[in-house]
């Protein structure tokens, strides 16, 4: 047994009260239905912070986003996470938006960090999601984009760990930067070494 498998379930009741999302109760019963027909737990806590940067791994398949998202309506949480552009179409831009999502290009970096910093001000209290990865294919090397987002829109950086042996998404572990990018970054990997992922060998 994990240690994270004895951590309390987060309920709606738990998210600070300048993260709620507000959504009906058909939205919250819909989450929950989802994560528990899958056999899927949400632990941990949501820290009470203003800006809230959710860092979360190891992303090595599409079923992240399903229990992610499930766990965002169950929780009633206002999340925001970056999306490409090209899942944004006239089918799926409406209910994506709604949410969270925001679509991105990403032929252009300095835009955007310039953009989630803007409305992270407008916005005043925010919580963003972003996979550090960037793919689910395995990569050698992490971008530190997700550094400089949360460094740029005044975001403390909180962990959120998929272990899908156990089903669980662990919510909570904070994380300091120290400026060094490549340090920050081998010890976000090492944080997320506890947790296994539905396809482990790309992570």
């Amino acid at each position: 047994m994990q240690p994270w498998q004895s951590y309390r379930d987060i309920s709606p009741a738990d998210i600070p009260a300048n993260l709620r999302a507000g959504r009906g109760r058909l939205a919250k019963w819909f989450g929950a239905t989802v994560l528990r027909l899958g056999g899927w737990r949400v632990v941990g806590e949501v820290p009470d912070l203003k800006r809230i940067m959710l860092c979360a791994a190891p992303h090595t398949s599409n079923w992240d986003f399903v229990w992610g998202m499930a766990a965002i309506l169950k929780m009633d949480c206002q999340v925001r996470w970056l999306g490409k552009h090209t899942i944004f179409f006239c089918g799926t831009r409406r209910l994506l938006r709604w949410l969270g999502g925001i679509p991105v290009n990403r032929d252009n970096p300095a835009s955007l960090i310039a953009d989630v910093a803007a409305l992270a001000e407008r916005e005043g209290s925010i919580a963003f999601a972003m996979a550090p990865e960037g793919t689910r294919k395995k990569v050698d090397k992490w971008k530190s984009g997700f550094l400089r987002i949360s460094q740029a829109a005044d975001c403390q950086i909180v962990l959120a760990g998929f272990d899908f042996p156990s089903r669980c998404l662990v919510i909570g572990e904070r994380f300091t930067p120290n400026g060094d990018s490549e340090a920050d970054i081998a010890r976000i990997k090492q944080c997320f070494s506890r947790y296994s992922g539905k396809n482990p060998e790309q992570f």
